[in-house]
């Protein structure tokens, strides 16, 4: 059974979702439809990579992964379709993809095209709402069979982040927060891997351009602090997040997606 991921900034008040599943399975009805998240905050295509990033591999073989945050939407931006050695991805031109496609098998190089096959399209196609009528019904016709090289031409480059990566250098790391999580965790850029390039285990995490504080506790889990204290671990992601034990990170620090964050 062919499998769908949705990754999107539509939220779970109005139909844009529904559209989507409705046209997916309008197309190719044998298809499982999985909801990684609609609820990545409007616009911020730095989150949506990340979740993205976190979940693919996770997935069968030749899943085809939707990842619609797209405030470019009706401009000149492109729609894309990435195949790699295990997965199929569709989004926007803007860079959504910059870290999943990091971090993909490359057993074999990535095949990209850009998306227009308007025979694949649902019609007529809205200047507004390309996940319903671009991306959901390309990601159908893929999961039923159709040829990759049917969605369009070969392009060499596309949009990457400039953001994704951390600064490493002789006094520290220098990187920012990917993502806020539904407890207020920040979580960051920085990885495991970062950190090993330090002379010795990091003694300060220091948090926002006008530096909104600073955590000097690195551990293991959450409770290793008491409840309300501040603490700097590696989560599931394998990244750095920086928590307040049964608090909020995000509200403790005044802290949001995008802000600076230092290690030393």
């Amino acid at each position: 059974m062919a499998v769908i991921t949705l990754t999107t900034d539509f939220g779970t008040g109005g139909w844009f979702a529904a559209a989507m599943k409705g046209v997916i399975a309008g197309i190719a009805p044998e298809a499982r439809v999985v909801d990684v998240t609609h609820e990545i905050a409007g616009q911020d295509i730095l989150a949506g990579a990340f979740v993205l990033a976190q979940c693919y591999r996770n997935f069968p073989r030749d899943t085809v992964h939707v990842a619609v945050v797209d405030p470019g939407v009706g401009s000149p931006r492109r729609a894309i379709a990435v195949k790699s050695q295990d997965y199929f991805f569709l989004a926007p031109d803007n860079g959504v993809l910059t870290l999943a496609l990091a971090t993909v098998d490359d057993r074999a190089p990535l095949q990209i095209r850009s998306i227009e096959n308007e025979r694949l399209f649902n019609r007529p196609v809205s200047r507004t709402f390309h996940g319903r009528d671009i991306f959901a019904p390309v990601a159908a016709h893929l999961a039923t069979g159709v040829a990759f090289q049917e969605v369009g031409p070969v392009i060499e480059e596309i949009v990457r982040l400039e953001t994704a990566e951390p600064k490493v250098t002789k006094k520290g790391i220098e990187g920012r927060v990917m993502f806020v999580d539904r407890f207020g965790n920040l979580i960051t850029n920085i990885a495991a891997r970062h950190l090993e390039q330090l002379a010795g285990e990091p003694k300060s995490f220091r948090i926002g351009s006008t530096w909104n504080g600073t955590i000097r506790k690195f551990g293991r889990f959450y409770g290793e602090v008491p409840r309300g204290k501040p603490i700097a671990v590696i989560g599931s992601s394998n990244h750095v997040e920086l928590c307040v034990n049964q608090g909020s990170a995000a509200k403790t620090f005044r802290a949001k997606v995008g802000d600076s964050v230092r290690v030393a």
